[in-house]
């Protein structure tokens, strides 16, 4: 398979990139930050010298860096089996004091990326009659909670965005699965002084992940929803 992962330098994105990969998948990666995505791609590489794998540094929330990704996967003449929107990122606040734009920042970090992205990519896809796409949502997708702010709003668009997507593609064999994950062991936890051991590991998702996309092309896992055991922070 032809893989494509945004935000795939660090974090969710990388374990997903190495799950694909070491299960012998080629990959086509993006995220904001060069150096960190280089330093991916390289470790990547010396592991699976075998599989063609490719990275191009974008900021997704800008429209124009989306389309060009797109056009950049396609300019290879690859189809694109699966295609997974994990660019994304949490900037904390309330809706009635958070600061001035941040609404604006979060619907573009984490719902124009994915729908921008995907727009390019899907007539091919639909062309080929087959695909899956992968939307990282979050449980600030399906509840409010203190702090959410345009965070927690975005996350709801974007879940909006996979079910319309998923209704649309059902003709054309394209799959679509809305990923809802609980806390997850980032780097934005790091310091938190939280315990590694209360909350879920990058590999989980890349798991739960990776096993939807093996299934026959008449089965689809609609939403796959994961929580630490003890429950949400």
């Amino acid at each position: 398979m032809h893989v494509v992962i945004t935000g795939a330098s660090k974090g969710l994105g990388k374990a997903l990139a190495e799950k694909f990969s070491s299960n012998g998948h080629h990959l086509s990666l993006t995220s904001r930050k060069e150096v960190d995505l280089y330093k991916a791609l390289e470790e990547l590489m010396t592991k699976y010298p075998g599989l063609l794998i490719r990275a191009r540094p974008s900021d997704l929330s800008f429209r124009d860096q989306a389309k060009e990704f797109g056009r950049w996967v396609l300019g290879f003449g690859v189809p694109v089996d699966v295609l997974i929107n994990n660019a994304g990122q949490f900037s904390p606040g309330n809706t009635h004091d958070e600061r001035e734009g941040q609404l604006e920042h979060m619907i573009s970090t984490n719902l124009y990326s994915a729908y921008h992205l995907t727009r390019v990519l899907l007539p091919a896809m639909m062309k080929q009659g087959s695909g899956h796409i992968f939307n990282m949502c979050s449980i600030a997708s399906l509840s409010a909670y203190p702090n959410g702010g345009s965070y927690s709003i975005s996350k709801f668009a974007l879940a909006g965005f996979s079910k319309n997507l998923r209704e649309e593609m059902k003709p054309f064999g394209i799959k679509v699965t809305t990923v809802y994950p609980g806390a997850v062991y980032t780097d934005s936890w790091a310091g938190s002084g939280v315990d590694p051991g209360r909350i879920m590991q990058t590999a989980d998702i890349a798991e739960m992940i990776y096993a939807a996309s093996l299934l026959s092309p008449q089965a689809t896992v609609e939403e796959i929803l994961l929580r630490p055991q003890l429950g949400d922070l």
